[in-house]
């Protein structure tokens, strides 16, 4: 195993990645597509965590004056001697990402951007003293670049000069190398984003489109210009009157395997590190994104993976992706849903696919206005992806992978335990039958909550996780009694019950074991050719198995160590919307 070269955990510089040993997936034919289909402003369109910051970083470090060669030997694109010789180093490169431009409010958004924009232009040191400027331009300069002065007083750039900042820096490049400059803006949209979400978008969008237009729209100083973002905002929004864009989404073919990794380099990496052998399960968690016609994986996530394979060579997938956002856009998904969206939420977490119109043409704004836009927000941020070919803007809309999967069921049980505890008298009784033994009112209530969730029976999932689904109802809705001292999975007798329910005032003990029988037929293949919910013998079998495990394995052994006098036990059986409840004292 190769212990020197270090995994890229969270390195978007391809400088420091090509100069500090780091593991770097070739991502550099990037640059020769660019060249040989650029049009004057390019935007790629990607989801989070896909690798937008880093190539951003390569085509900096390609097109600047001053490039160094070396960082690029033994890449694809040193192969292209033409277009090295014609194009590497040849440019003054204008560099911002905007992913750190948001804030509570517009007043300090406004001078996060202008910081960002300060910080670049003070790059360029040179122009103070160049014999090309006039004495009015480098005044101007000095306002791009002027500090000075704490709270009130500081020094903040009038609009005037923000909103033709970036369109002030070509033209002096320009002048001072007589050559068009390359204009590189990492993650455009975060800061309309931010503003949405903290109520300043009108004032945000009429800033950033005021930028935009002046860098982007007949700027005779620019020799092209890419954007990277999450989403394409509507031209109407942003990018008014700009006719040489173009949009590269994920639903391009042009592109498609520059952002994320292939089949092919998820399996190197593993190998180069002494891993090939978690391929596959490599490709069940972190593997199903279709972008144009490439099946691509999240390169957050496999890397992540392969450096906790490194620490640990047991260590299991984890969903990494989850804990780069809040996941905001699902949780309103899930919070606005009809039944009929419910529905087709409940298949798309069974593994199949819903057939939706995706609208590429929003505004911030109008995101969340319904679910319709929604469903098109999802699709462009990566909580779904394409199956099969779209039919014009239509699409056969399905979950990538066990890891997104996960975050919706997540989701879901948040948004159910939320509206459980909305109706406290029914969850004061449901939590109460149960140190009575009332099998009876438990089955009754708890079907009644199933048949308001989301029923998990992907026939792809191993019997276990399905039960795990049901255990983490069940758990979230007993919670209701802070008073209880509850336990998940905990170790007892001669393995590891579900549930452990110790109330200490009335001396009694609770334990829970939870079901998902099989099959009627008892097979995948009878589930899957029939797709038929389990019947009542099946729910009873269940039961009755789940108590007897109780029984054979002494489940109740720490509760009796705990001094409980009194131990209930339940076997509890669940497939989709319906369950059997058997109590056993």
């Amino acid at each position: 195993m190769n212990q020197t070269v270090k995994l890229p955990v969270g390195i978007d510089n391809f400088e420091e990645l090509r100069t500090e040993d780091f593991y770097y997936v070739d991502k550099t034919g990037l640059i020769k597509e660019l060249l040989q289909n650029w049009s004057k402003v390019n935007l790629f369109t990607r989801p989070r965590r896909f690798g937008k910051s880093l190539n951003m970083s390569m085509l900096k470090c390609f097109f600047e004056y001053g490039c160094d060669s070396s960082l690029f030997e033994g890449l694809a694109i040193a192969g292209e001697t033409e277009l090295c010789e014609k194009y590497m180093g040849k440019f003054p490169v204008i560099s911002v990402s905007l992913k750190d431009a948001s804030a509570g409010d517009y007043r300090e958004a406004r001078q996060m951007l202008c910081s960002i924009i300060r910080n670049e232009a003070q790059r360029f040191p040179f122009l103070l003293e160049s014999n090309s400027l006039t004495e009015e331009e480098k005044e101007l300069y000095r306002q791009l670049i002027a500090v000075g002065g704490i709270g009130e007083a500081a020094y903040t750039m009038p609009d005037s000069i923000l909103t033709e900042s970036l369109l002030l820096l070509c033209r002096f490049l320009y002048k001072h190398y007589k050559q068009k400059a390359v204009l590189l803006i990492d993650e455009y949209d975060v800061p309309l984003d931010k503003a949405r979400h903290y109520g300043y978008y009108d004032e945000m969008v009429k800033l950033v489109r005021n930028l935009y237009s002046r860098a982007l729209k007949s700027n005779d100083f620019l020799q092209f210009a890419v954007m990277t973002g999450c989403l394409k905002i509507a031209r109407e929004s942003i990018f008014t009157g700009l006719n040489n864009l173009r949009v590269f989404s994920v639903m391009n073919v042009q592109f498609d395997e520059h952002f994320g990794f292939s089949h092919r380099e998820v399996r190197e990496m593993l190998e180069y590190y002494g891993y090939g052998d978690r391929f596959e399960l490599a490709r069940e968690w972190y593997d199903g994104y279709r972008f144009g016609n490439a099946d691509v994986y999240c390169p957050w996530d496999v890397i992540n993976y392969c450096a906790d394979l490194r620490a640990d060579p047991k260590a299991s997938p984890r969903a990494f992706w989850i804990n780069t956002s809040g996941n905001d856009i699902i949780r309103s998904f899930i919070q606005t849903a009809k039944p009929g969206t419910r529905r087709e939420l409940e298949l798309l977490v069974n593994g199949e696919s819903v057939n939706k119109r995706i609208n590429q043409e929003l505004t911030y704004r109008d995101l969340y206005s319904n679910q319709d836009n929604l469903w098109s927000v999802l699709f462009m941020t990566g909580y779904l992806t394409l199956r099969g070919e779209a039919d014009g803007d239509t699409c056969q809309l399905a979950i990538p992978n066990r890891e997104i999967r996960k975050i919706f069921i997540d989701q879901i049980l948040d948004w159910f335990q939320e509206e459980a505890r909305r109706d406290a008298p029914k969850l004061d009784a449901f939590c109460a039958a149960f140190p009575k033994a009332d099998a009876g009112t438990i089955e009754s209530l708890f079907n009644a909550y199933l048949a308001r969730t989301i029923s998990i029976r992907d026939t792809g999932v191993r019997k276990g996780k399905k039960e795990n689904f049901y255990h983490g109802i069940l758990l979230g809705l007993l919670s209701h009694r802070e008073d209880w001292y509850i336990r998940s999975n905990a170790e007892s007798g001669n393995g590891f019950s579900d549930i452990l329910i110790e109330i200490e005032e009335e001396g009694i003990g609770i334990v829970i074991e939870v079901k998902y029988p099989d099959s009627p037929a008892g097979s995948r293949k009878s589930e899957n050719a029939g797709d038929k919910p389990a019947g009542d013998a099946s729910l009873e079998k269940g039961c009755a198995e789940a108590l007897e495990q109780i029984e054979r394995l002494g489940y109740d052994a720490a509760l009796r160590m705990d001094g409980m006098d009194t131990v209930i036990k339940y076997g509890i059986a669940c497939d989709r919307k319906r369950c059997r409840v058997m109590a056993l004292t």
